[in-house]
């Protein structure tokens, strides 16, 4: 009978001790559960919170960025060099820039560079990409409707032979051909104005280059 008793008692402790083996397991299992839950839920606040400012941000921008830290004007030398002086912004954006000349000479940009390794577009340019790459120091050559066919072909064979060289249309520029550095430009009257090449040799990796060296590959291309 006292073993009996003594079995019966031995079981129950035994039932007990799993009961309360499954409680505190249970209640590992709720507890790592809220922790969790707690996380997404802050999580997703915290993503809303993003989505909400950089929505209210978006909406009450328009598409075009200000390039607010670009001022200045330009100076034109005894050598018909246009030069600006002045603060150009080099910050990476994501939107269209508002540059204060057609093509810009410099400020911010994005982050992709255009393809500037003796590289000749027939199609114009983002001038964001573009900007990047007169950042790495390249000289980008630009030409309107206006301009002789026959003088274009000639300089996108110079363009194509130099790297950290770039070449496209734009008709939204003034004169016919115009050369542009970072922070220089001029206008030239054909391929075979001296001004061409004693701005490539100037200009092409010059004293300008605000990234001497960097890249004019696996940038952008068209």
């Amino acid at each position: 009978m006292g073993s009996a008793k003594k079995s019966s008692n031995q079981a129950r402790q035994a039932r007990i001790a799993e009961m309360r083996r499954a409680e505190e397991a249970r209640e590992r299992r709720n507890r790592i559960l809220t922790i969790a839950v707690s996380t997404v839920v802050v999580a997703g606040l915290v993503v809303g919170g993003v989505f909400l400012v950089r929505s209210q941000s978006d909406d009450s921008s328009s598409d075009t960025a200000s390039d607010g830290k670009t001022s200045g004007k330009f100076v034109t030398g005894d050598d018909g060099v246009r030069t600006w002086e002045g603060e150009l912004g080099r910050n990476h954006v994501t939107k269209k820039v508002s540059y204060p000349a057609e093509p810009p000479v410099g400020g911010d940009h994005n982050q992709v560079w255009m393809n500037c390794d003796g590289d000749v577009y027939t199609e114009p340019l983002d001038n964001e990409h573009a900007v990047h790459s007169l950042e790495h120091g390249a000289v980008w050559v630009t030409y309107t409707d206006k301009a002789p066919k026959a003088e274009v072909a000639k300089l996108a064979e110079k363009v194509k032979k130099t790297p950290y060289s770039l070449m496209s249309p734009n008709d939204e520029q003034q004169d016919p051909i115009m050369l542009t550095a970072w922070g220089h430009q001029r206008a030239v009257t054909g391929a075979d104005d001296p001004n061409v090449d004693k701005f490539f040799e100037k200009f092409v990796q010059g004293e300008q280059t605000p990234e001497p060296g960097a890249a004019c590959t696996n940038g952008l291309s068209k």
